[in-house]
């Protein structure tokens, strides 16, 4: 065979030759690292976010086209890419050449927030539209479902996206159709639109790049076999299969590759090593596909997207009875992964990886499908079925032998087959169970001849029921059968109660629902075809519903915001919907963040070492392995830190490296520092640390058994409370858990530091909400003062608190290392990593007792509360204050107490989130009034409503409310959500349903503004004006996503009077503003904008001489007549929240300077077999006060609902009884994916609504709109009570956050539940634990 180790592809049309490829170098890092096309994003290494997403365009020598597929260059080798032609953001448009359709679109329909995801979701959308110009709105939906946002809320990406639809679903709101969706949400007065679309560049197919010809030519000439050898994998990629199959047997345990997404993450994930790769993906034989006389055979290199589209022309093209196992692949296909995974894996892969929770091997399975096995000089075909897979990811195959094909048989008339599927997410995510079921009846009638079912999820294999399908022959199909199946599948289909995977509960739940759903659709379909035959026994209509796939809806939304008011001046754009001032740049990959800054010269890498154990004392740390690795500076420990290691926030007890003990897993422990990022991480995992473990407190029961506490509770009280239960007609009690959350920011902590080689100077960029507080540890850390250490912030790509205090665990390390080796050095953390060491948000439970009267007024409340701190203290204090402010939510208590308790444990330390404390004291609130509506009987809107504050109301902190507006959002979102006519209908759909139910919650939200420690409400501003007119603007905020720069250029905007083009922010830096606060606390705008304007009132009065001298002067002339009268230009502003006096001891005084009011109603439907949930609509009206910008105000109440439809619906951090974080990236960790934004999503912004305590009458809005998700969480809640009163079981039941699917299903009760009881605690050791 001929060999080459050429490499020869192009990059945005340039050609590139690589010799000696190292096999183990992915495209990601290429792009990144020896091109310098920083625009592809490392979000998570593991295909699971899309931030990587690149165009792979390749001549197919087998279709015998031009073939362009999106792919996760984070995955794909290197080596894999001979003979393409790969295309990124950078190669499709510029702001120096021109913007292409797809760039111009995201940005100008506000898409983009934080930026960082933006050039992944454009580079998705713009392959779809290579290859299909006019796609319609599902298409468009699809592909985005590799792709994950966390800011925006996805609703401006699909609206922005929806303009290149055909045709397109909505009118514009020009009223060309009468049932315009605008119309239907009460919006009397029209708002102006968000964006114009009519001013979008139309898409022009004909001006794309063309394919490289040269790869033409490349194409004809013929292939040679790749050879790469690197330093631990050799890359072999043969041309034919005789070459394949003789490798094969030389390298038995060789694993074969064609897209890698399975082998890649093992390597990356896993530590796995495979020293020998096959790359088989260009072997005829292995591509080919073709219908036969029994079915479809497929080769095994054949991808998933290619065989989806192969089978929706078989299912088009043949009878339907024919197709039923295409059907069942197809629709599993739809939630497999996502687009830029199915476009490159393979359908041998996905067989031969033998995963227990593959989608497609129980298909297979219950189909009988044939494989054709291969090795040299020999094949055999073997049927898959129960015998297939001989144990945890093994097959029948011998390690010579490779899966040649496979067919896909067809079905025969009586023969029904349906697939089924569970996961947390319903996009791009693994299964929790699946399952395939076939069966075939005898002839003309419904006696059963064949019956497969396979599962997976319930076992360390694919499993076939054998037992069950057995024992069914020679049953007729009807309830008697299905009685018997499900006792019989209870007894084959055990699971320990301590099965990896957990859920154990749920899992033999599903494997019952899903055959009761496989049972109900075979009776249906055998109705359609022999009804006229046989007597087939009746479905009761009710029951009907459980036999529908999930079907999407077209999305509508519906914006609503004040104009301006007429005559305001064309220079005052403030209350203008302005697109984000980076928008365009973060739209063509130009915008730079942390880890996209050049390599500066001896540039060098960090990986931490962190700890294993979540409690333990260190007995021995040898790095003497590490050291030997190739490229390896040096390893840092304690000793190594030149000032102190004590570190942390309210009080120093953290370590920059730990000493002696850990108490924590992913405690950081020391660090390697390198020439490369892959250098340091093996080194990393080569140190040897050993142990001597201590008994690890974990959960909040744990803490509470152990007195374990950070510092004595905390009491807040206010009323009488025994004269308030006194005064009760009833009492309620009860409890209820809350869950932790991932910020899952895309961009991970990432610190550069430089050291400057004198009087200790360095500077670090860093990926931080708080650059004043890197400052002042790093400096401690190494010893100097604070003013030799400069922290400079560009923009963050997500921050949401993840960022405030966080960030120094990694700064501080880097600082140390930037130190002992005097030369720049750089760490950006793998996502799980950041996962397992950055902490989230704090677990919570409440226990509540409750006085309330007949009417539904509460009269007294009394509540403990306990937060999962972690390890270390960090911010925990001033979240529990925060929950103690909140645990009101926006209902008027007159008698309350509150016991408060911040838990130490072993896990790391959790810290600042998005609404920091309060949404979990809210959520406890809103627990404790459904259960007073449930005991009342009355309807949920009444009691709610009759509790509100009202204006002049004193809250339980003793503060006088004033502008209280929840009142007027709670009737305007009544009417615009047509509650009242809604609820009748949920009521009346849940009447003819039995297995679907829907469910319909009205939540209100009052969120106190300001920091709580009142030193913090402060800021500065810096304003230069330069002579030609243009102003350098400075402040002490940082830009991650929120629109912070933009709305503060709007400020300085119209207080100097002028445009604002002529203003520039260029980055946040300790050199110019000094003694900043955190952007956190929503306060951001009100603090800086008003820093702002005191900086601008300086200037103008110094430049008023200058304009009574020349009324009719321009701008330019009176800054330069100032500057040539020695005038200063410069001015720094000041601002500090007035008249916060707030007395914890006394319980009095002004905790916060306003409070932000809103009200969201939300409609679910839930699916009471396999508690997989659809979120229908919501309706939210919100309180910004005046809007600075209506554009970045709707997109932070869409991106904080959807954050919190995540947290109290979806997102789930899972740990081990030792404390070890399951969830450490997207495979784990469930995020809201685009398809589960409410179907129809409208967002109000309430009008006429000034707030005369913030600038320009604003109001905040990072945060106050998250706990509005909370209406999602009670529609679930409410769908689930009728659920039950269907089993007639009623009364007050426990649901815990988040309503994920096994929280759903099991709260349903009825039959299958009480066929699979859960095991008694304390019998088992469960694979995970509440936290």
């Amino acid at each position: 065979m001929k060999e080459s180790n050429e490499l020869v592809f192009f990059v945005n049309g340039h050609k590139i030759v690589e010799k000696n490829v190292d096999p183990e170098l992915n495209l990601l890092t290429y792009l990144r690292k020896k091109l310098g096309l920083t625009g592809t994003k490392l979000g998570c290494g593991e295909g699971g976010c899309g931030s990587c997403t690149v165009m792979v365009s390749k001549y197919n020598s087998f279709q015998k086209k031009i073939i362009h597929i999106a792919v996760n260059a984070c995955l794909a080798p290197l080596c894999s890419l001979h003979r393409t032609a790969v295309t990124t953001v950078e190669g499709i448009g510029s702001t120096t050449t021109r913007l292409h359709p797809v760039q111009e679109r995201i940005a100008k329909a506000h898409g983009s927030q934080c930026g960082f995801c933006t050039p992944g979701i454009v580079m998705s959308v713009y392959t779809l539209l290579r290859n299909n110009p006019e796609p319609i709105m599902e298409e468009i939906e699809d592909t985005l479902q590799g792709n994950l946002c966390r800011c925006t809320g996805y609703r401006a990406i699909l609206e922005g996206f929806s303009t290149f639809a055909k045709p397109s679903s909505c009118c514009g709101w020009n009223g060309s159709k009468n049932d315009c969706c605008k119309g239907q949400t009460g919006a009397s007065q029209l708002s102006p639109r968000l964006f114009e679309p009519s001013e979008f560049k139309p898409l022009d197919p004909t001006q794309e790049p063309i394919f490289p010809p040269e790869l033409l030519l490349l194409h004809e000439s013929q292939q040679q076999t790749l050879f790469f050898k690197g330093e631990h994998v050799t890359w072999i990629q043969p041309t034919t299969l005789k070459e394949l199959l003789t490798l094969k047997s030389k390298y038995p345990e060789a694993k074969l590759v064609v897209g890698n997404t399975e082998v890649g993450i093992e390597m990356k994930m896993k530590n796995m090593l495979y020293p020998v790769i096959l790359a088989p993906a260009h072997i005829p034989q292995l591509n080919m596909s073709q219908r036969t006389e029994t079915g479809i055979l497929f080769g095994a290199a054949c991808t998933l997207t290619y065989i989806g589209t192969f089978l929706k022309q078989a299912v088009d093209e043949l009878p339907s009875y024919r197709t039923e196992v295409f059907k069942a692949v197809l629709e599993q296909l739809r939630w497999f992964a996502g687009q830029q995974i199915r476009n490159v894996a393979a359908i041998g892969g996905n067989i031969m990886t033998a995963s227990p929770i593959s989608d497609l091997n129980p298909v297979f399975l219950a189909s009988g499908c044939l494989l054709t096995l291969a090795s040299e000089g020999n094949t055999r075909v073997v049927r898959m079925d129960g015998c297939f897979f001989t144990g945890y990811r093994k097959t029948v195959l011998k390690p010579q032998e490779i899966l040649l094909s496979i067919e896909i048989p067809y079905t025969k008339k009586g023969e029904y087959f349906s697939a089924f599927k569970q996961a947390q997410r319903r996009e791009d995510d693994i299964a929790i169970v699946n399952c395939g079921m076939r069966v075939a009846f005898k002839e003309g009638t419904d006696v059963v001849e064949e019956l497969g079912l396979s599962y997976g999820g319930m076992g360390p294999t694919t499993m076939s029921a054998k037992k069950t399908s057995e024992q069914l022959l020679g049953k007729k199909w009807n309830k008697e059968l299905l009685q018997e199946a499900c006792l019989l599948l209870v007894d084959e289909l055990t699971l320990s109660p301590s099965a990896p995977g957990g859920m154990v509960q749920f899992r033999r739940i599903l494997s019952l629902s899903f055959f009761f759903k496989f049972y109900l659709s075979v009776l249906q379909k055998l109705e359609q075809d022999f009804k006229s035959d046989f007597q087939v026994e009746s479905i009761p209509p009710e029951y009907l519903s459980a036999t529908e796939l999930f079907q999407k809806d077209p999305p509508s939304a519906v914006q609503l915001f004040q104009q301006v008011p007429p005559g305001q001046s064309p220079t005052d754009v403030v209350g203008h919907p302005l697109a984000h001032l980076s928008s365009i740049k973060q739209a063509t990959g130009e915008a730079i963040y942390c880890d996209d800054l050049p390599c500066f010269e001896r540039e060098l890498y960090l990986a931490l070492v962190t700890s294993t154990e979540a409690h333990a004392k260190i007995s021995s740390i040898d790095a003497s392995e590490a050291l030997k690795v190739a490229g390896v500076a040096c390893f840092l420990t304690a000793k190594d830190v030149p000032g102190t290691n004590k570190t942390g926030q309210i009080i120093m007890d953290e370590t920059v490296f730990a000493e002696g003990e850990v108490t924590c897993v992913g405690h950081v422990i020391g660090a390697i520092v390198a020439d490369t990022a892959a250098h340091a991480q093996k080194a990393a995992k080569a140190v040897k640390i050993t142990y001597e473990k201590l008994k690890p407190i974990i959960t909040i029961q744990d803490a509470i058994a152990h007195e374990s506490f950070h510092g004595p509770p905390r009491k807040l009280e206010n009323g009488n409370i025994d004269l308030g239960f006194a005064q009760a007609d009833d009492i309620v009690e009860g409890e209820m858990y809350i869950g932790g959350q991932e910020h899952f920011y895309l961009e991970t902590q990432c610190t550069v530091a430089i050291p400057r080689g004198e009087d200790g100077e360095m500077e670090l960029f860093v990926s931080t909400q708080s650059p004043s507080q890197i400052q002042s540890l790093v400096a401690k850390a190494l010893g100097v003062p604070a003013n030799r250490i400069v922290c400079r912030v560009k923009r963050l790509g997500g921050g949401f608190g993840g960022k405030e205090t966080r960030s120094s665990l990694l700064s501080t390390a880097v600082a140390v290392a930037a130190h002992r080796m005097k030369c720049p050095v750089r760490c950006a953390l793998n996502r799980d990593e950041d996962m397992l060491v950055s902490g989230g948000r704090h677990p919570f439970l409440g226990r509540y007792k409750v006085g309330f009267q007949k009417n539904g007024k509460i009269v007294a409340v009394d509540l403990k509360l306990y937060c999962n701190a972690g390890d270390s203290l960090d911010l925990s204090t001033a979240v529990m204050t925060r929950a103690l402010f909140h645990m009101d939510n926006a209902y008027k208590i007159p008698n309350i107490r509150a016991i408060c308790y911040i838990c130490k444990t072993n896990l790391p330390s959790n810290t600042a989130f998005r609404g920091f404390g309060a949404p979990q004291a809210m959520m406890l609130a809103e627990c404790w009034m459904n259960d007073v509506v449930a005991k009342c009987g009355l309807p949920s809107e009444q009691v709610q409503k009759l509790n509100l504050y009202q204006e002049g109301d004193i809250t339980h902190t003793n503060q006088k409310l004033e502008e209280v507006n929840i009142r007027k959002c709670w009737d305007e979102c009544l009417e615009s959500s047509s509650y009242h006519s809604r609820r009748k209908a949920v009521d009346e759909f849940n009447r003819q349903h039995r297995w679907k139910k829907r469910g319909l919650a009205i939540i209100p939200t009052k969120f106190g503004i300001s920091f709580n420690a009142t030193f913090m409400n402060q800021a500065g501003a810096l304003v230069h004006i330069y002579t030609d007119g243009s102003v350098l603007l400075t402040h002490g905020g940082t830009e991650m996503g929120q629109g912070l720069h933009t709305k503060m250029v709007q400020v300085a905007s119209k207080a100097l009077g002028i445009p604002i083009s002529k203003i520039h922010i260029s980055e946040t830096s300790t050199n110019t503003v000094p003694n900043t606060s955190p952007t956190a606390a929503s306060v951001s705008s009100d603090l800086n904008g008003m820093a702002i304007h005191d900086a601008c009132q300086i200037l103008l009065s110094r430049l008023e001489p200058f304009k009574l001298a020349n009324p009719k002067g321009t701008w330019e002339q009176w800054i330069f007549a100032a500057y040539m009268d020695r005038v200063s230009l410069s001015a720094a502003g000041f601002y500090k929240i007035p008249d916060l006096n707030y007395d914890p001891e006394k319980n009095e005084g002004r905790a916060f300077n306003y409070y932000s009011y809103g009200v969201g109603c939300s409609e679910v439907e839930i699916d009471c077999l396999t508690g997989d949930h659809k979120n229908l609509r919501t309706d939210i009206v919100m309180d910004v006060g005046l809007s600075l910008n209506p554009a970045v105000d709707i997109g932070q109440v869409e991106g904080a609902f959807m954050q919190g439809l995540g947290y109290f619906a979806m997102e789930e951090l899972r740990y081990s009884p030792e404390g070890v974080l399951y969830t450490r990236g997207p495979g784990m960790y469930k995020i809201p994916s685009a398809s589960d934004i409410p179907t129809q999503f409208n967002v109000s912004l309430l009008r006429e609504s000034p707030n005369r305590k913030a600038i320009y009458s604003s109001k905040a809005v990072g945060e106050p709109p998250l706990f509005l998700a909370a209406s999602i969480f009670f529609a679930i809640k409410d769908a689930i009570v009728a659920a039950r009163a269907a089993s007639r079981k009623t009364g007050l039941f426990c649901l815990n956050s988040p309503a994920t699917p096994d929280r759903i299903r099991n709260a349903c009760i009825d039959d299958l539940t009480e066929m699979c009881p859960p095991a008694d605690p304390g019998t088992f050791i469960p694979w995970n634990i509440e936290v």
